[in-house]
């Protein structure tokens, strides 16, 4: 009897050994990075309504830019390269003058863009009085036109 203890004592101390030799504190691993370039990735949308967490969506597009332009907009590479030359600001995408003549019917349409633009979280909407005053408004800018 005495030796199935010691056998057994035996055994468990051998059995803690090499389990405190290979516990120790799991570490995550560091992320590994996929790309030298800042993610931009956004969602463009346009709608009926006068505010962005409420309107009717009709038509919505993705774009990413970095590391090469990409995403369901359908000048993705003209558009990436328009908010490049604005430095991702979207009001600067927006004109006033237009020789445009429009209606002052009030049907509004709201235009967002939500995502991530050279690495910092963007929420932008805007608001035009219609479709007319909307596409003045634009021009013919890529970015915001889909």
């Amino acid at each position: 009897m005495r030796r199935t203890l010691k056998a057994v004592g035996a055994a468990a101390a051998a059995a803690t050994c090499v389990l405190a030799a290979t516990a120790g504190t799991a570490q995550a691993e560091a992320p590994k990075v996929k790309s030298l370039y800042a993610p931009s990735a956004l969602v463009l949308a346009v709608g009926q309504g006068e505010d962005a967490d409420s309107v009717a969506v009709e038509r919505a597009v993705t774009l990413t830019c970095a590391p090469r332009p990409s995403g369901t907009h359908p000048s993705a590479v003209a558009a990436c390269a328009e908010l490049a030359k604005v430095g991702g600001q979207f009001t600067q995408l927006v004109g006033t003058a237009s020789d445009a003549i429009c209606t002052k019917e009030w049907r509004p349409v709201t235009v967002s863009v939500r995502g991530v633009w050279n690495g910092k979280h963007v929420d932008w909407t805007t608001t035009f009085a219609n479709q007319c005053t909307m596409k003045a408004g634009l021009g013919e800018g890529a970015a915001l036109t889909f």
